[in-house]
């Protein structure tokens, strides 16, 4: 680990599909960096990651997170943590081009980049460990002790070495019990491996969760204090320091087709549609498009727009007010019988047909205009990636839901899994209406994309 420096790289503005600004030397950048992992879910990488991120920022760095894989709810987290969008980098849906633009751009301004991991570093194909070792970031595992203590240096021991080119930094263990715990975890290091230390097991640490993940980070009335003293803790292990610099390449430039030029695209967004991914925002402003935000739970009537996104969320938790608003209803109604397009997704899907139920047995009437119903669960009925074929092509994407629908509608199209183990989901089309279980991600194909809010 290198002493606390700044200005480790150039300041442009980022994030965009616009070419990014001229270096002021033609050599890639080099950035601060840090692959945040575990053995596999719940060991605390948020918490972690989060706390790495609120602590450099409190030491005046500037820091870009990521988040590998397609999670929406953890981002939600870290982008309150470092103060700035945070983006996913998944290889199967994105591909490496655009992950690499991503960091690249990142790399430019930032004092500090950290990425955090889906599940265990070796799980799922592509992995953590796949996106690590592409783009040489150092590895930290982030272990929960609960429940061990020497063995947990075994556990990282076969973690660093499982993958013999993979960069691994060090391990640090979470929810420590006491000093003597800590100890006895030191005890079974081996001599080679990096012990960054213990974070102390402490309730203001946690993040709340629900059945998709953690609670939405707005939802959440002490997430500043929780946040704080997590990075606090960070301030007497050895990440107080900055890692190791990493070099990251100009990807090959790609100009957009501007086919949104002029179209305005109404956007929901509250705590019952909140699913976006900040990359699909960037592609539909860089192909033309105008973005509209508004709230159905908290709107009377759509601001004037050519086209609607409907993206997934909570609207189960929220049946009661979505309900009782029928002026946004009736204003959805009026959009779609003047045959303006409407794309929705999951939790926005659920929003468009007659009604949901949820897990208690409420029922909460939604705005019809698909035939049919939905029934949540209390399990998981749908994971994994697909490609969906879209009227305008195919788009990559995943799907993550807790409920089962019942419709009359027949699909024009099912999505295809990664594996091809089962049919994938199904893609309705009424009119200019599109839906689907599938959250896409625009970037996979952006004339399919465009072609989804195109009058």
């Amino acid at each position: 680990m290198n002493a606390p420096s700044k200005n480790k790289c150039f300041t442009v503005a980022a994030n965009s599909f616009a070419s990014a600004a001229t270096r002021i030397n033609s050599r890639p950048p080099r950035c601060p960096a840090l692959f945040i992992t575990a053995p596999g879910s719940n060991h605390g990488k948020t918490t972690i990651t989060a706390a790495l991120a609120r602590y450099h920022v409190e030491q005046g760095r500037k820091v870009r997170v990521f988040k590998s894989g397609p999670d929406f709810l953890d981002p939600m987290i870290l982008e309150r943590a470092c103060g700035h969008p945070v983006y996913q980098l998944d290889l199967w849906m994105m591909g490496e081009t655009e992950c690499r633009r991503l960091l690249y751009e990142a790399a430019l301004e930032a004092d500090l980049i950290l990425i955090e991991g889906v599940m265990g570093l070796f799980d799922g194909e592509p992995c953590s460990a796949d996106i690590a070792e592409l783009f040489s970031v150092p590895v930290l595992a982030v272990i929960d002790a609960t429940g061990s203590a020497q063995t947990l240096g075994a556990v990282a021991y076969g973690l660093a070495n499982y993958r013999p080119r993979l960069q691994f930094a060090g391990v640090l263990a979470n929810n420590v019990a006491s000093p003597r715990h800590n100890e006895m975890i030191m005890q079974g290091m081996p001599i080679d491996m990096r012990y960054f230390g213990g974070i102390a097991r402490d309730n203001r640490f946690v993040l709340p969760e629900r059945h998709l993940g953690l609670v939405q980070a707005e939802e959440v009335h002490d997430l500043e204090s929780r946040m704080s003293a997590a990075a606090k803790a960070i301030a007497s292990t050895g990440l107080a320091n900055l890692p190791e610099t990493v070099e990251f390449a100009k990807p090959k430039q790609e100009t957009l087709p501007r086919l949104l030029s002029g179209i305005r695209i109404g956007i929901a967004r509250d705590t019952a549609f909140s699913f976006i991914y900040a990359a699909n925002l960037d592609l539909l402003r860089a192909m033309g498009a105008t973005l509209v935000f508004f709230s159905p739970l908290a709107d009377a009537t759509l601001p004037d727009i050519d086209s609607l996104y409907l993206p997934g969320g909570y609207p189960e938790l929220h049946l009661q007010s979505l309900q009782d608003n029928p002026a946004m209803k009736a204003a959805l109604h009026t959009h779609f019988q003047h045959g303006k397009p409407i794309y929705a997704e999951c939790g926005g899907m659920l929003y468009l047909l007659e009604s949901i139920v949820d897990t208690a047995g409420n029922r909460g009437n939604m705005t019809g205009l698909l035939p049919g119903h939905a029934v949540m669960q209390n399990r998981l009925t749908g994971l994994g990636y697909q490609s969906a074929p879209m009227p305008g092509g195919v788009l990559r994407g995943h799907t993550f839901h807790h409920s089962l629908i019942e419709t009359s509608l027949v699909p024009v199209a099912f999505g295809e899994r990664v594996h091809n183990t089962s049919e994938g989901e199904a893609v309705y089309q009424l009119n200019r209406l599109t839906a689907s279980y599938l959250h896409c991600y625009f970037a996979s194909n952006p004339d399919a994309a465009a072609q989804l809010f195109l009058p």
